[in-house]
């Protein structure tokens, strides 16, 4: 049986965080650039924690890594589609695939930044 858009979008507030959360297990179980970006969270949080920074570097740093995952996610999300829809090689979906990737490499990008200057406001 089909559903429409709207069936799923009339769902409680609890149904869909729990359609969310298996979006995240989902792209976790598939994906390992997430489970190594959540790592890294990971890592970044225990050095915020051991360096105690103004809070100011706390909400840069909690919004980089949820914009990472966030694009991760999404990346992952784009090509699970691409490869269902069009599962042989195609030049334009190629294209697509890789800015997508190349959305999530600025963020890495970002971020690494970021931790330097932190880094650099902390030690220097």
């Amino acid at each position: 049986m089909e559903h429409t858009g709207d069936d799923f979008k009339n769902r409680s507030l609890w149904r869909r965080t729990g359609y969310a959360l298996n979006g995240i297990f989902a792209g976790l179980n598939r994906e390992g650039s997430l489970r190594l970006e959540l790592a890294v969270a990971a890592v970044t949080l225990v050095l915020l924690a051991w360096l105690r920074p103004p809070a100011v570097w706390w909400a840069v740093g909690v919004l980089m890594i949820a914009a990472v995952l966030a694009a991760e996610l999404i990346n992952s999300a784009i090509e699970a589609l691409a490869d269902h829809l069009h599962p042989t090689l195609h030049r334009e979906i190629r294209v697509v695939k890789d800015m997508a990737a190349g959305a999530i490499l600025v963020l890495n990008l970002a971020a690494l930044i970021l931790l330097a200057l932190l880094l650099m406001t902390h030690f220097g």
